[in-house]
């Protein structure tokens, strides 16, 4: 895994950004190298996922999807019980979880994949698919919608009802108020008590 610093949004003036973190799916469920295919699978249909990370003492080294062993195993005519996890993974590709989700799309279409493993402190912390990203993309266009609306003056209510993440401190709130190019919550206008720290 090589680390890259975080991408920033490419276009400075949109004020939506919706994060990695923010819909990747943890806990991870792994197995090892030299678990069997069979093993897997019976994992996959218990936890109701399409796909497993492949861990090598607390370090992901692959992923196993339930194409890899369609792909791999049942077109070959190979007993899942005789394939290991090592023979029909491929290789894990991740995304920092504060990266957004335009940038966790770009990769998935990059690299023809359907899933980043979501890296936080070097650590794995959770996996990310293409239909998690494209499960939000309707409600983020709306949000987008609305807040153009307001800053171009074409919606007849207050600001202080639109909803999305607060530019100042990178929260939800559903009482964003625009205000000089920035939407802000009303924490961070001094409106509410500041919510205590885990």
């Amino acid at each position: 895994m090589v680390k890259k610093p975080v991408r920033e949004h490419a276009d400075a003036n949109m004020t939506t950004r919706v994060v990695v973190r923010d819909i990747m799916n943890s806990p991870v469920v792994s197995a090892s190298p030299q678990d069997s295919v069979r093993d897997i699978a019976q994992k996959m249909k218990s936890e109701k996922i399409g796909s497993i990370i492949v861990m090598d003492k607390d370090k992901p080294v692959g992923l196993v999807t339930d194409y890899d062993i369609v792909t791999q195993g049942v077109a070959k005519d190979v007993k899942p019980s005789a394939l290991k996890a090592s023979d029909v993974m491929q290789e894990l590709r991740t995304i920092e979880s504060q990266e957004s989700i335009t940038e966790a799309a770009r990769l998935l279409r990059k690299h023809g994949i359907k899933r980043l493993g979501v890296i936080y402190k070097d650590r794995l912390v959770g996996i990310i698919s293409a239909s998690d990203v494209i499960a939000v993309t309707p409600d983020l266009v709306d949000v987008v919608s609305e807040k153009a609306g307001i800053i171009r003056g074409e919606l007849g209510r207050p600001a202080g009802k639109v909803s999305g993440y607060c530019d100042e401190c990178g929260e939800w709130s559903d009482l964003l108020q625009y205000d000089e190019g920035t939407f802000i919550c009303e924490v961070c206008r001094g409106e509410a008590a500041s919510p205590e720290s885990p």
